[in-house]
C-alpha cells in the first residue's frame, strides 16, 4: 500500500536541507522499492507570506491525510514583529497540537568519525548514545492562561502556566519506559519537583508507572543537575524523559556533545504511530542560501520516519549506514569540518549519501 509523506520545507535553510532528504526518499523509492508518494505544503513564514497564516487549512488537511510529515525548519527575523498567532513558530506548534504529536524522540549519538568535532574531550563523549523523550503537547508552551497584562502597580508583566495532567504524564511515561526497555534498560526522569508542583506530580506519576516496568531501572534528577551532568558525564544516561520546556533545553545541550546540532534528528509521534520528522536545529537564516547547512540531521530524520511510521526498519538501517560511510570518507559541511577533512556543500553531502544508497 502506497504511503503518503507530506513535505514541508519551511523557512531559512529548510528548503535546502529538505531537498537533500527528498533525494534520499527518491533513491529509496527508485532503487529499494519504498512504496511512497510525496506531496508538498506551506508552513511557517513561507505560509504566512503566501496565505496570511503560518498553518493554512490546506496544509493541516494534507498532514491529517499523510502517514508522515517531513519538516525543514520555521522562523526568521523578518516575522518576529508579527502578532504571536501569526508567527512562523505557531505553525509548528499547531501541527504538534492538531496531530496530537505528544511524544518527541531526540537521539544524541556521537558518530565516532566526529569525535574531534565535539567541544568535549573524546574520552567524555566517545560512544555517546542517549535519547531524550520530550513531552510535546503540554506544559508551559501550551498552558492557559498566558499573556501580557498590566498589574495593580501599573507595570507590564508576562505570565505563562506550567500545567500537566496525570494522563499526560502517564502517556509520555509509557513511551519512555518502552523505549528504555528496548535499549539499555535505564530511564532518568528529569523534573524540578523541589520547587514546581506540576513536576512534583510528574515525579509521583512516573514513580507509580515504574511498577509496570520492573525490568527498567528508574532514577530521578532535577533539571539543573541534569544540565550539568550532561556536560560532566553524559554517558551515564541511556533514556531521559522530561517535560516540554526542559526537553527543549536539554536536547539542544545534548546536541553539542555530538559535535554539531546539524547531526541530530527527531521524531514527534502520536498514539497511532503517525509522526512528524525534523532536524532539531532552527532555520538558521544567517546561512540560508549559502549551501553551508548540514543536511544530515534531516536525512537521519528520514531514517527515523522509516523506522517509526513507515514500517521499514531495514531501510532505516541502510540510511544510517550510508551516512556513516560518507563520514568515513571525510566529507564534512562547515559545522563539522576540521583539519584533514573535505569541506562540502549542502548538496554535495546529500548527493554523497544518495550515492552510497545506490551502491
Amino acid at each position: 500500500m502506497t504511503q503518503q509523506i507530506l513535505v514541508l520545507p519551511g523557512d531559512g535553510i529548510g528548503p535546502e536541507i529538505v531537498t537533500e532528504a527528498v533525494k534520499v526518499l527518491d533513491a529509496l523509492r527508485d532503487r529499494h522499492g519504498l512504496d511512497i508518494t510525496t506531496v508538498e505544503g506551506l508552513v511557517g513564514g513561507a505560509a504566512y507570506e503566501a496565505e496570511g497564516h503560518p498553518l493554512p487549512e490546506e496544509t493541516l488537511q494534507m498532514a491529517r491525510e499523510s502517514n508522515a510529515v517531513l519538516l525543514g525548519a520555521v522562523g526568521g527575523p523578518q516575522w518576529e514583529a508579527l502578532d504571536r498567532p501569526l508567527r512562523p513558530e505557531q505553525g509548528l506548534l499547531g501541527l504538534r497540537s492538531e496531530l496530537e504529536l505528544f511524544a518527541n524522540l531526540r537521539p544524541a549519538i556521537l558518530y565516532p568519525q566526529l569525535a574531534e568535532a565535539s567541544t568535549l574531550k573524546p574520552e567524555v563523549v566517545a560512544g555517546l548514545d542517549i535519547i531524550i523523550v520530550r513531552e510535546l503537547t503540554g506544559g508551559i508552551y501550551f498552558g492557559q492562561p498566558r499573556g501580557v497584562r498590566t498589574n495593580a502597580a501599573g507595570e507590564r508583566e508576562g505570565y505563562n502556566t506550567f500545567v500537566y495532567s496525570e494522563s499526560e504524564i502517564r502517556r509520555i511515561g509509557r513511551v519512555a519506559f518502552e523505549t528504555a526497555r528496548r535499549r539499555g534498560g535505564r530511564l532518568c526522569s528529569v523534573d524540578k519537583a523541589n520547587v514546581l508542583e506540576a513536576t512534583e506530580l510528574w515525579r509521583q506519576v512516573i514513580t507509580e508507572l515504574h511498577a509496570e516496568y520492573p525490568d527498567v531501572e528508574l532514577s530521578h534528577m532535577y533539571v539543573d543537575n541534569a544540565a550539568m551532568q550532561l556536560v560532566r558525564e553524559p554517558k551515564q544516561f541511556d533514556v531521559v524523559v522530561t517535560s516540554n520546556m526542559f526537553g527543549d533545553i536539554l536536547s539542544d545541550a545534548a546536541a553539542q556533545l555530538t559535535g554539531s546540532i546539524g547531526m541530530l534528528p527527531s521524531a514527534s509521534l502520536n498514539a497511532d504511530g503517525t509522526g512528524m520528522y525534523e532536524p532539531i536545529h532552527g532555520s538558521a537564516p544567517d546561512i540560508a542560501g549559502q549551501g553551508a547547512a548540514n543536511p544530515l540531521a534531516t536525512i537521519l530524520s528520514v531514517a527515523m520516519m522509516l523506522r517509526h511510521s513507515l514500517g521499514a526498519p531495514a531501510l532505516a538501517d541502510a540510511v544510517e549506514a550510508a551516512v556513516g560511510r560518507v563520514l568515513d570518507g571525510g566529507l564534512r559541511t562547515p559545522d563539522i569540518h576540521y583539519a584533514g577533512t573535505t569541506r562540502a556543500t549542502t548538496a554535495e553531502m546529500g548527493d554523497a549519501v544518495v550515492a552510497e544508497l545506490k551502491q
